[in-house]
């Protein structure tokens, strides 16, 4: 039984379709990175440490999966905006550019864990204020890091092209993921 350890509605979706049968655990960390962390490792050091944070026995053939994706532009990471200005002030910034999207996935069993990352790039077309203030006010940025959520209407008019896996950037690779799992499964 796969253990899923996130919040994010769209990793419950897309391991849906995957189907793999999975159930939904709580884990409440401090995500707190050292400042001195490459940003290419942040989302590994972050899935890491809500794998620890599960503090439950895991039973054999349970798999706890945690996982989490940031947004980086220009070396800086973007978050999930804490406001509209915010959130307006990230999407200019990605306007007309491209960044690169991170994912840390780890997965753990009673007897070991395994981590990994995965990048994608993202090439936005240039949007102007009007289009980005329509996305900012349907309120659906919040909870995304970057601003925007590929899956959404901003994403069907600012993606330009992808290089990398789609899935990564709405929040879970789950082609790798599902190598991943085949493979940690099988070396039990």
């Amino acid at each position: 039984m796969l253990l899923l350890a996130s919040k994010s509605p769209r990793r419950r979706q897309l391991i849906e379709q995957l189907g793999i049968p999975f159930r939904v655990v709580d884990v409440d960390v401090d995500e707190v990175v050292p400042r001195d962390t490459p940003v290419e490792l942040i989302t590994a050091h972050l899935a890491l440490l809500k794998s620890k944070g599960y503090n439950n026995p895991l039973a054999d053939g349970e798999v706890l999966l945690t996982a989490d994706t940031i947004v980086v532009h220009r070396g800086q990471v973007l978050g999930k905006p804490h406001s509209r200005d915010e959130a307006i002030a990230m999407l200019r910034a990605l306007s007309g550019d491209s960044h690169l999207v991170y994912s840390g996935v780890c997965l753990r069993n009673a007897h070991r864990q395994r981590v990994f990352t995965e990048a994608t790039t993202v090439f936005f077309r240039h949007l102007d204020d009007e289009t980005i203030l329509r996305y900012v006010d349907q309120g659906t940025c919040f909870d995304k890091a970057g601003a925007y959520g590929a899956q959404e209407w901003i994403g069907m008019v600012a993606v330009e092209r992808i290089e990398g896996c789609y899935y990564n950037v709405v929040g879970l690779p789950v082609s790798r993921l599902f190598q991943e799992l085949q493979s940690f499964r099988s070396s039990q």
